[in-house]
């Protein structure tokens, strides 16, 4: 469900968020559908309990997710076009190209990279 990447530089808790979210927007998370425990999760991981729990409690301010006591944490229905999330993710894309464009990345490259991230060709939408 969740790979960690020990030697990236994004920290363990945003990946464990970014993953999440990807796994909502493909679908295979929906909504209702319940996550794993922290303890569980940090257990799998062998990660910090905390770590998880700064992870899942972010979803849980964005609306992503929410929680039931003594039940767990849940995919909310408002997941999928979350504005928060879409905004964030949205300042952190023009911080990303404006210190890009700093360091001489054309917009040409980055539109290649949009494209291929996007699984897009020249020839397709």
């Amino acid at each position: 469900m969740i790979i960690i990447d020990y030697h990236s530089r994004t920290p363990i808790f945003e990946q464990i968020k970014e993953q999440i979210l990807n796994l909502i927007n493909t679908g295979e998370l929906k909504p209702d559908d319940k996550l794993p425990s922290i303890r569980q999760l940090a257990s799998e991981l062998d990660l910090n309990v905390n770590t998880v729990k700064r992870a899942f409690q972010e979803l849980e301010t964005e609306k992503v997710t929410y929680s039931i006591p003594g039940k767990g944490v849940f995919i909310s229905h408002t997941a999928i076009a979350n504005k928060l999330v879409i905004d964030n993710a949205e300042t952190e894309l023009r911080r990303i190209i404006a210190s890009s464009k700093a360091k001489g990345v054309s917009a040409l490259r980055i539109t290649e990279l949009v494209n291929e991230i996007y699984g897009k060709s020249d020839n397709n939408d």
